[in-house]
């Protein structure tokens, strides 16, 4: 009896240690079609699309910001999404960097037959370059786009103007 008192007493311990053990988020592949539904799931808030990659130095730099504007603003409103341009074997490199970096809501990794396709579908002014933030109202309408570095303040202005 005492050998099964103790196993119960060693359940909340670990089930908190393998809680903390977690394997981080996974990267969500993402095409055309998906990149709609995501968008969509997230209807009534708005939504700051950031597409970046480890080996962009700029982009490095700005997640940073980024999700210090997300932990500002109020997560029942808006919505930080980042999408990895990546190539398929970096992916662990992506998951470790959004870990540091303390991203926590779901994390993507394009995955794309045309780039082109998929890269007009998005804003056909955007040529691809990197980083590119694109931002979505309530109603999943873009509102605005940032390609390449961008003025931290006026990303959050634009934001903050689409969460009145």
């Amino acid at each position: 009896m005492q050998s099964s008192k103790r196993r119960r007493g060693l359940w909340p311990a670990l089930l908190l240690s393998v809680s903390l053990a977690s394997p981080a988020t996974p990267l969500i592949p993402l095409d055309g079609p998906s990149f709609i539904r995501m968008l969509q799931s997230h209807h009534g808030k708005v939504v700051l699309v950031d597409f970046w990659a480890t080996w962009c130095d700029p982009c490095r730099e700005e997640l940073p910001k980024l999700v210090a504007l997300s932990k500002k603003l109020d997560a029942r409103k808006f919505q930080l999404v980042t999408i990895s341009a990546d190539e398929p074997e970096k992916e662990a490199a992506v998951t470790a960097f959004l870990d540091q970096e303390g991203v926590r809501a779901a994390r993507y990794i394009k995955r794309v037959d045309d780039d082109q396709v998929f890269i007009d579908g998005i804003d056909k002014r955007w040529s691809g370059a990197l980083p590119a933030l694109f931002l979505y109202d309530a109603s999943g309408h873009r509102i605005a786009s940032f390609i390449g570095e961008s003025d931290s303040a006026e990303v959050e202005s634009a934001v903050r103007k689409a969460l009145r």
